[in-house]
């Protein structure tokens, strides 16, 4: 009988080896070798495990003659070219379940720093100044908090400011989505309503750069930002301006435009560009690096959340 060969190309919860042996699977760890490397073999496995080393495009697909299945430890697939493994019949499993919970706190958490200039103040107080007027904090009672995207990560958001006495509404592209945290709008009605923006979709083509100046002039109200989705669904500069002139009060974000698709050394480049060094002086911008799923416990959920979708799909 053939091995069944699992490739890990990151490292993740000791629970996934353990128990894809336990499946029968042999696992095979690399988290150093190159793309082209890796595709030399890529023919001897059933199964890839991954977050976000590289892209897994059609031409690497072709080569894995023997792939049933492509584990993405997290949420988004726009690392991977979806369309053509399906016409391969491998399945892949994303695990958006397993880290809505920390997503959620992380939003939540980013907008409550925001309101309350939290990393701002700490910093003074360990420098010695002790400013209280020129610190007061905004409230999130009476506002309302728009969500664009309502799914596992939307919903959590949602799900988290109950209790806050604030108003939460939600546009997506599918219908029907409301439940008892948010109510669902046009989005020309979230424009014209919103006081926070909270955005929580997936990179595709239709949502890169959806919030630009365009975007930004139709919004009503003066509006605080935070994105814990996607980078490249921010314009930057277009932020940036917006920032300046006061429309966007302010930003949160644990996602930037410039990060590279593994989502790792972000600060590799020399000259950072004019946007991002903006961001970074501004104090009205809260910054975070892609953290807002990265959870001890969402490790975990991560890890099992593949694991059970690998099992019901192939035992």
């Amino acid at each position: 009988m053939a091995t069944k060969k699992v490739l890990h190309l990151d490292s993740n919860h000791p629970l996934m080896l353990e128990q894809l042996a336990e499946m029968g699977y042999t696992n095979v760890e690399d988290y150093t070798s190159c793309k082209e490397t890796i595709e030399d073999s890529i023919h001897e496995y059933e199964g890839i495990i991954l977050r976000s080393r590289f892209k897994i495009d059609a031409s690497f697909l072709e080569k894995a003659t023997r792939l049933k299945f492509i584990g993405r430890v997290g949420a988004g697939l726009e690392n991977i070219d979806c369309d053509f493994a399906a016409t391969k019949g491998i399945v892949l499993v994303a695990a958006p379940e397993g880290n809505q919970t920390a997503v959620g706190e992380h939003a939540l958490g980013m907008l409550l720093t925001l309101f309350n200039k939290l990393n701002l103040v700490d910093q003074e107080v360990r420098q010695g100044v002790w400013i209280r007027e020129g610190n007061r904090g905004i409230e999130i009672e009476g506002k309302t908090v728009g969500i664009i995207g309502y799914g596992h990560m939307g919903n959590a958001f949602a799900k988290r400011l109950q209790g806050f006495d604030c108003e939460v509404i939600f546009y997506d592209i599918k219908d029907h989505l409301e439940n008892q945290y948010a109510k669902q709008v046009s989005l020309a009605t979230l424009q014209e309503r919103a006081d926070i923006l909270s955005l929580h979709v997936p990179q595709t083509p239709e949502t890169i750069h959806l919030i630009d100046e365009a975007f930004i002039q139709q919004m009503e109200k003066p509006f605080w930002l935070i994105n814990t989705a996607r980078g490249k669904a921010v314009n930057t500069a277009d932020l940036v301006h917006a920032l300046e002139s006061g429309k966007v009060r302010g930003a949160a974000l644990d996602v930037l435009e410039y990060e590279k698709s593994s989502f790792e050394n972000m600060f590799a480049q020399e000259n950072l560009p004019q946007p991002l060094q903006y961001l970074i002086q501004s104090k009205q911008v809260l910054l975070s690096p892609h953290i807002a799923g990265w959870t001890i416990e969402s490790k975990e959920k991560l890890a099992q959340t593949i694991i059970d979708k690998i099992r019901q799909q192939f035992h």
